[in-house]
């Protein structure tokens, strides 16, 4: 299973060199995946330690393969980052990439895209029982549109749950996807962006509790840092920019050192595309805390 999770990670040189790696540092990687950030990392200098915290069972397995030759200077954690506790350790710096990975896409059964048509499933942790078919078929109407509304920005998110209210079940992606679908207008169904984007996206969000997660981690990182250690942080999409960027501003702890966050090359957006809506914001904690 290890060697099917393929992910290209973005933004690996400008989130390793806002990290400001040093000899002997210890770096916590919240959104491990596959490895590429954390490899990069590690390669920075022969004594540099990384610990990697992830909920996929395949992120982990695959990530511990790829950097199996560092030995003990990489520890795999499996664990909701929205829930990881370091147990009084602290580290020299923190990053966290909130996209999903390539593979999570890619595999059609994980239910992520409705490229595919597969169970209405969207878990990055599969041992959790919340599925993306559970909202869907179970939420009221008026929850389902707020949903989309507030996670996805759909502007038709009423229309939507209207629909899907009125013909459910629905189980696959494939049934999802073309409710939202054919609830636009025919112009706006050739719009380069798919009209069911922003419904998966939200339902997404909802399934594995995002924003939940990434809230813990802005509120717990300052006390998992050495000071003057660095968090960085990639997102997506603009709600969980938005939240990054209001808790580095608001927070007298944090020395903010990207007042406009960092985004991909031409030349990396060419090579790969999911990097093109990426944001990347570094802050480094003060010498003296709250």
């Amino acid at each position: 299973m290890a060697a099917e999770f393929k992910h290209i990670s973005v933004l690996r040189e400008e989130l390793v060199a806002g990290l400001g790696v040093k000899p002997g540092g210890h770096y916590l990687d919240v959104t491990l995946g596959g490895g590429g950030h954390t490899e990069l990392i590690l390669q920075q200098y022969p004594d540099v330690r990384v610990t990697g915290v992830d909920r996929d069972s395949q992120a982990i397995a695959a990530a511990s393969e790829r950097l199996k030759s560092f030995g003990d200077r990489f520890r795999a954690v499996r664990s909701n980052f929205g829930e990881f506790n370091p147990q009084g350790e602290k580290f020299d710096g923190i990053i966290a990439d909130l996209g999903v990975s390539s593979v999570q896409f890619d595999q059609g059964d994980r239910g992520f895209s409705f490229r595919f048509d597969a169970p209405l499933d969207m878990r990055m942790d599969q041992q959790q029982t919340l599925t993306a078919a559970d909202i869907v078929n179970t939420y009221e109407e008026k929850a389902l549109a707020n949903l989309f509304y507030e996670y996805g920005d759909e502007r038709l998110s009423r229309q939507i749950a209207k629909k899907i209210f009125m013909k459910r079940p629905i189980q696959t992606t494939k049934e999802l996807e073309e409710i939202v679908f054919y609830t636009y207008h025919p112009k706006a169904r050739k719009a380069k962006i798919h009209p069911a984007t922003r419904v998966f996206q939200a339902l997404r969000i909802a399934v594995n509790g995002e924003l939940d997660a990434l809230q813990y981690l802005l509120v717990n990182a300052p006390q998992w840092l050495k000071p003057q250690g660095r968090l960085g942080i990639i997102s997506f999409h603009s709600l969980e920019d938005r939240l990054v960027k209001n808790a580095f501003r608001q927070r007298d702890i944090w020395r903010v050192l990207t007042k406009k966050p960092m985004v991909a090359s031409e030349t990396e957006i060419n090579q790969n595309p999911r990097a093109r809506s990426a944001k990347l914001r570094f802050a480094e904690l003060k010498e003296i805390a709250e």
